[in-house]
């Protein structure tokens, strides 16, 4: 049974609904053993300086960055195709699935990610959640300084964001205050970061992993968010 007035529940991908760690310790394997550990570590520095100039992860932008400062290697090719193809399906967290399926039942459920144009859609499409959420899928560079776009998109009277990253959370909370409820899957190394979960105000909920809103009751609470639930 849908809850009253529309709810629209916004879904983080990476260590939401898939465990993104697991998929970055495969990808640190393979540049070790394809290449060294000093190629891997370069293309994590890489990595983490586009992070902080472009403000999302960019796998492709970061080989590419390699590629530049290393011409001559043609097996760069290798990890590319290891990106592109990799079963991220496999990868999602036990539930996930499921979980959207529930909340559909009772409002709209829609992707909504930070990430590139090019492997982020990819790995949605590749994962089974594009399709689980009947294509609404927003994919932007600050997905938190696109709220109001959300809400073009997607008007409804009550918001839930599930998101494994308190500050995200706490800034969606801040723009949109009684009308979302917060929901903090405890999964992946950000929900993990003790001087993250001291510097922002608990979520309204909080869980141990994205399962358990396969059989969440959100009619005893969801438009309640002033209280924080911890749900064990």
């Amino acid at each position: 049974m849908a809850l009253p007035g529309g709810v629209v529940f916004l879904f983080d991908v990476d260590n939401t609904l898939l465990d993104n760690d697991a998929v970055q310790r495969d990808l640190s394997q393979l540049l070790e053993r394809e290449f060294d550990a000093a190629t891997r570590d370069r293309y994590w520095v890489i990595f983490e300086a586009l992070r902080s100039e472009f403000g999302y992860a960019d796998y492709l932008g970061s080989l590419q960055r390699y590629r530049f400062e290393n011409p001559g290697n043609a097996r760069l090719a290798r990890v590319s195709e290891f990106l592109l193809d990799y079963p991220f399906a496999s990868r999602l967290y036990p539930g996930a699935l499921a979980a959207i399926a529930h909340l559909q039942r009772l409002g709209t459920t829609v992707i909504l990610s930070d990430g590139d144009v090019v492997l982020q859609p990819r790995k949605i499409r590749h994962a089974g959640l594009w399709n689980a959420v009947g294509g609404r899928v927003l994919i932007f560079i600050h997905k938190e300084q696109m709220l109001d776009t959300v809400e073009r998109s997607y008007p409804a009277h009550h918001y839930v964001m599930v998101d494994d990253k308190l500050r995200i959370l706490t800034t969606v909370k801040q723009h949109w205050g009684a009308r979302v409820t917060s929901i903090f899957p405890r999964q992946g190394h950000y929900a993990h970061d003790a001087s993250v979960i001291a510097a922002n105000p608990p979520a309204d909920v909080s869980i141990e992993g994205i399962g358990e809103l396969a059989g969440f009751d959100f009619e005893q609470f969801a438009f309640s968010p002033a209280s924080a639930v911890d749900h064990e």
